[in-house]
């Protein structure tokens, strides 16, 4: 029973949407909340009530969204990549892209994990002849295609940091579900300070994050997620789970201080 001394924890989905209607200022909302598409605006209308999320409700949504993380990190990104949100978007890039004499493209649909949702085409004229005769649908992101990149996947839980370089020799998605390999990495401190500013922008608790690095040594941002596959970790699964528990218990507890020390100053 919630009262205004004692809000409402709320840490599962089934809970969450049991108590809706309940939920207002200082109630709080610990782990993945499972939303459909269609009902993302409930996470601005808590936040706007005052609820608390953790992880954040923008880290929760960045995690859903790859056209969100394009909206928020573009300038982190390999350049002139965008989201197509309709024909317009397509054309008017497609005369940027012809200027800047890009060739191959990458697009990637916009709720889709694991290189399940990712394609490279020949070129944005071919992209946008898939989407006019409905083959592809908007929203999705368009990026340059570039050959020989490293991609390096970090994992950091609080104190807790590792990264690795992942290939596949037979796939320009290296993705190691799909027969790529890892090896361990090193960040460089270029490479963790920009890690540090991409969670620290979409209020990341801990995440897993994928930068491209080029053979010239420049270090583009890929993606963000909240939760991620552990092939290719060091770390087991069951220590990531822990991890992530302690994570949730430390907060929950500094939380509940906050709100103490609010209520007696």
């Amino acid at each position: 029973m919630k009262s205004e001394s004692n809000p409402l924890i709320i840490k599962d989905s089934r809970s969450f949407r049991n108590h809706l209607d309940e939920l207002d200022r200082d109630d709080l909302l610990v782990g993945l909340m499972n939303i459909k598409t269609t009902e993302e605006a409930l996470f601005l209308y808590l936040v706007e009530r005052g609820v608390k999320f953790f992880p954040s409700a923008i880290s929760q949504q960045l995690s859903r969204s790859k056209c969100l993380q394009t909206f928020i990190y573009a300038d982190l990104m390999i350049p002139h990549t965008f989201v197509a949100r309709g024909r317009y978007d397509m054309i008017e890039n497609i005369a940027k892209y012809g200027k800047e004499e890009i060739g191959q493209v990458v697009t990637k649909q916009n709720r889709t994990n694991c290189g399940l949702g990712i394609s490279q085409w020949p070129s944005i004229e071919d992209v946008y002849n898939q989407v006019c005769f409905g083959s592809l649908q908007y929203p999705f992101v368009v990026q340059p295609f570039l050959p020989s990149l490293t991609d390096l996947r970090v994992i950091i839980l609080a104190d807790y940091a590792e990264v690795y370089c992942r290939k596949n020799l037979n796939s320009f998605r290296n993705n190691i579900l799909f027969g790529g390999s890892s090896q361990a990495c090193v960040l460089s401190k270029k490479q963790k300070d920009m890690c540090a500013g991409i969670m620290k922008k979409g209020a990341f608790p801990y995440a897993h994050i994928d930068l491209m690095i080029t053979p010239e040594n420049d270090i583009y941002f890929s993606e963000i997620n909240l939760r991620g596959g552990l092939k290719g970790a060091v770390i087991s699964e069951q220590e990531y789970r822990q991890r992530i528990r302690r994570i949730q218990e430390k907060f929950i507890e500094d939380y509940k201080l906050s709100l103490n020390f609010s209520k007696d100053s």
